[in-house]
C-alpha cells in the first residue's frame, strides 16, 4: 500500500479506525499511568503494564537491558525493507500533581505526568494494538516497531539506552508526537526542520576567601561575583554568536551565604543553555565556559564549571513530515493540520533523528473552546483524552500510507 494509492481516501475508508471499546480501554490505561507516575529509569510498573498488554495481544515485547522501557515489533522484519518506528517516552516529572478535582490525579507524592508522557505512551500502545490486528488480517504493508523509551526527562535522555538496545536496527523512519496544550484536541501541529531546541545543563561553583561585609575590599565579594555571572554571562554569550542561533543562558538557581554580615566563601548557580541552531549548539560549551571564567576572574572568584551536554534540536525530515501531514489529512481533513513554531524546549527524540530520518508532531490536547491557559511541566496539566484517538489514528494511518522508503 503506497501513499499515492491511499492519499485520496476518506478517513473511514482507511483501515485502522479506533473502536469505542478500545478507546475506553486506552483511556483507562492512560488514567492508571497518570495515577502511578514513575521517574526516569524507575519506570518498572509502567514497563510491566505495557509489556503485559502487548503480550495479551500476541506480541513479543522485549524489555531494554537497563530494566525499563521496551521495544516490540509488529510483523517480522525481513532484513531488507526498512521499518517504521513509533516512539513514546514513559517517564514522569518530579513535581506534585495539583489538580484538586480529578479522580485520576497522581497517587505518588511529588510525582506527576505533567508533560503528557502518559498520553504518548497510550497512543503508541493503542496504535500497536490496532496495527497488530491489521497484521493478523494481512493488511499491514510492512513491519512496524514500537519503542517505549525510558528517562526522556533525564539528560542526556534515555534515547541512548533505547538505541544501544537495538531500537533503530532495521528502522528506516521514526515518528513521534508530543502533547501541546496550545493546540485543540483533534488537530496536530507540524513543522519541517527544527521543531525543538538544543538543551544543556549548566552548574557553576564560585569560591573565595570570605570575610566581613564591612571590608569587601580585603576579600572577594563573592555575592557580587555570583550576581555579575548571573547577569553578565547571558549578555556576553548573546554577543558572541549569531543572534539568529538563539543561544541563551537562563539561570534557575543561585545560592550563597548564610548571614547578612558575612561575605561567603562559596556560591552556586545552575541553569540551562538552549539553542535553536545545531551548529551554534556544538560551539556552545566553549563559548559559555569562557564567558563564565572571564566574569569570575574579573571579580577575583575561582570558578568550577560543570557543563552537562543535553540534547540537540529535533530536526523534522521534510518527507516524513509530509507522511504525517498526509496521514492526518486522510483521517481528519487538511484543516486538522496547522503550522507550529520552533519550541525552546529540549527533546531527546533528537538522538534518533541523528541516525534515521523522522518527524515529531505536536498533538493537540486542549479541549476546544477552553479558555484556561495551560502549559507543560505544571502541576495542573491535563489532556483532553480525545487526543488519544487522534494520535492512534495518526500513527496507524502513517503506517498504512508509508511506502517503506
Amino acid at each position: 500500500m503506497s501513499r499515492e494509492s491511499e492519499a485520496d481516501l476518506p478517513g473511514d475508508a482507511l483501515p485502522g479506525t479506533l473502536s469505542e471499546a478500545l478507546f475506553a480501554e486506552l483511556v483507562a490505561f492512560r488514567r492508571d499511568l497518570h495515577m502511578h507516575p514513575e521517574l526516569g529509569n524507575q519506570e518498572f510498573r509502567t514497563t510491566a503494564a505495557i509489556k503485559a498488554r502487548l503480550e495479551t495481544a500476541g506480541l513479543e515485547p522485549r524489555v531494554l537491558a537497563v530494566g525499563t522501557g521496551l521495544v516490540c515489533d509488529i510483523g517480522e522484519w525481513d532484513g531488507v525493507t526498512p521499518m517504521l518506528a513509533l516512539r513514546a517516552d514513559i517517564d514522569a516529572l518530579p513535581i506534585p500533581d495539583t489538580k484538586s478535582e480529578c479522580a485520576y490525579r497522581s497517587t505518588v507524592p511529588d510525582r506527576a505526568h505533567a508533560c503528557g508522557h502518559d498520553v504518548h505512551t497510550t497512543v503508541v500502545l493503542g496504535a500497536g494494538l490496532v496495527l497488530a490486528g491489521l497484521h493478523r488480517e494481512g493488511r499491514l504493508p510492512r513491519p512496524v516497531r514500537l519503542v517505549f523509551q525510558p528517562a526522556e526527562e533525564v539528560l542526556p535522555g534515555g534515547a541512548a539506552d533505547a538505541i544501544a538496545g537495538g531500537a533503530l536496527e532495521g528502522v528506516g523512519r521514526m515518528i513521534a508526537v508530543h502533547c501541546d496544550p496550545r493546540v485543540d484536541a483533534g488537530r496536530i501541529g507540524l513543522r519541517t526542520g527544527a521543531i525543538t531546541s538544543a538543551c544543556d545543563r549548566l552548574e557553576v561553583a564560585l569560591d573565595g576567601p570570605g570575610g566581613h561585609t564591612a571590608r569587601p575590599h580585603l576579600t572577594t565579594d563573592l555575592v557580587t561575583a555570583a550576581a555579575r555571572v548571573a547577569v553578565d554571562v547571558p549578555a556576553l554569550v548573546g554577543r558572541r554568536v549569531d543572534t539568529r542561533s538563539g543561544l541563551a543562558v537562563t539561570w534557575g538557581r543561585i545560592e550563597s551565604g548564610h548571614a547578612p554580615n558575612v561575605i561567603p566563601q562559596h556560591a552556586e548557580l545552575s541553569g540551562t543553555v538552549r539553542c535553536l541552531d545545531i551548529e551554534a549548539w556544538r560551539a556552545a560549551p566553549d563559548i559559555v565556559v569562557a564567558a563564565i571564567d572571564e566574569v569570575a576572574n574579573l571579580h577575583g572568584a575561582k570558578s568550577e564549571i560543570n557543563y552537562v551536554r543535553g540534547v540537540p534540536p529535533v530536526v523534522n525530515d521534510a518527507d516524513v513530515t509530509g507522511l504525517l501531514r498526509d496521514a492526518m489529512t486522510v483521517r481528519r481533513g487538511a484543516e486538522s493540520v496547522e503550522g507550529t513554531e520552533q519550541s525552546l524546549g529540549g527533546e531527546d527524540f533528537s538522538w534518533y533523528l541523528e541516525q534515521v530520518p523522522g518527524a515529531m508532531a505536536r498533538l493537540g490536547v486542549r479541549t476546544p473552546g477552553e479558555r484556561t491557559v495551560r502549559d507543560l511541566h505544571q502541576g495542573d496539566f491535563d489532556a483532553d483524552e480525545h487526543a488519544i484517538t487522534v494520535g492512534v489514528e495518526l500513527f496507524t494511518a502513517a503506517a498504512l500510507l508509508d511506502a517503506g522508503n
